[in-house]
């Protein structure tokens, strides 16, 4: 946790220089004059709808396991996300399956697959919408280079994943035969902790249940393109849904590697990145990323704050992962 901590506030401090070297810091804060708060209103519904797409989604992935209402998923959802943006080192990722098991009978390494399935899922999404940027976007090499490793990466991984659930019984006998090296009760522990963890991916079983999450995926990065393009408006840039998408795809990339708390920096810099492609000025992208920042990251501590009185927990408790 050290390390990744201070990789990702290095790696934030290179990313805040590399975004303000060279920049016009008065034509970047004149910028902020031209804000219409109407636009910002409607960003902020459709992260809204998103946030209810997650939580709604989650429900869906650990429906096999157990069906919980939507209200304790929003909830936990929202405080969940607000964590992983706080806690550096990506902790709060241990957030939600942490809380979902204080209000269902969900094992927490079952919670634990559950999100991992959650991030495939995520990035199969990504995959499907980059060939859009690639055809219609003027990308740098190096992202067509990894949109390309990421659809492979992807592909491997949802064949391990179902190869784990479809071929359990052998599966579990190949894991138990590494896992019998250890000591007799570790061995019968941890053997536990998988079979419970591969029972997270059992919603890829059902083809129907998996092209529906498959949907919900898509629905989901689809709403995060249409609040980057209605910030456009907001800031008065005269930019397309190809242009919205591409920023987004450069984002996720940036946030992958390691970062500050708040995803400072790196949020800043791919930002940029991404609207400088499409011919905008550095203080203009600028612009739009300090406040596009803002925009969600408030929005993602304001509702996890609304929730958290009902989800207290404490980092220890994410650092311990208890109840595997």
């Amino acid at each position: 946790m050290k390390k990744r901590l201070f990789a990702g506030i290095l790696l934030g401090i290179l990313f805040v220089y590399l975004s303000l070297k060279g920049l016009d810091i008065q034509s970047v804060l004149e910028g902020f004059q031209r804000i219409r708060y109407t636009y910002v209103a409607i960003a902020l519904f459709v992260l809204l709808a998103m946030q209810i797409l997650r939580s709604y989604r989650w429900g869906v992935l650990l429906s096999p396991i157990e069906k919980v209402d939507q209200v304790s998923l929003f909830s936990v959802t929202s405080v969940g996300f607000m964590l992983i943006v706080a806690i550096p080192a990506r902790i709060g990722e241990f957030a939600r399956p942490y809380l979902i098991t204080r209000k269902s009978k969900i094992k927490m390494s079952s919670a634990l697959g559950s999100i991992v399935l959650e991030r495939v899922f995520d990035f199969l999404a990504i995959t499907m919408l980059f060939p859009i940027v690639m055809f219609l976007a003027p990308l740098p090499p190096w992202l067509a280079k990894s949109g390309v490793l990421l659809l492979l990466a992807v592909i491997i991984i949802f064949g391990l994943l179902i190869l784990l659930v479809v071929k359990r019984d052998a599966s579990m006998g190949f894991i138990q035969t590494i896992l019998k090296r250890l000591p007799d009760k570790l061995s019968l522990r941890l053997g536990g902790v998988v079979s419970h963890f591969i029972d997270g991916f059992k919603a890829i079983e059902s083809p129907r249940l998996f092209i529906y999450i498959v949907f919900l995926s898509l629905l989901i990065w689809l709403a995060d393109v249409i609040s980057i393009y209605v910030m456009f408006f907001a800031l008065g840039l005269d930019l397309s849904l190809v242009a919205a998408l591409t920023v987004m795809i450069i984002l996720i990339f940036g946030l992958t590697i390691p970062t500050a708390p708040g995803f400072v920096g790196n949020w800043h810099y791919f930002t940029m990145i991404g609207l400088v492609l499409f011919g905008i000025s550095r203080a203009d992208a600028m612009t739009f990323a300090i406040v596009h920042h803002a925009i969600c990251i408030i929005f993602t501590a304001i509702l996890g704050l609304i929730f958290l009185p009902s989800n207290t927990l404490t980092l220890s408790d994410l650092k311990g992962i208890p109840s595997l």
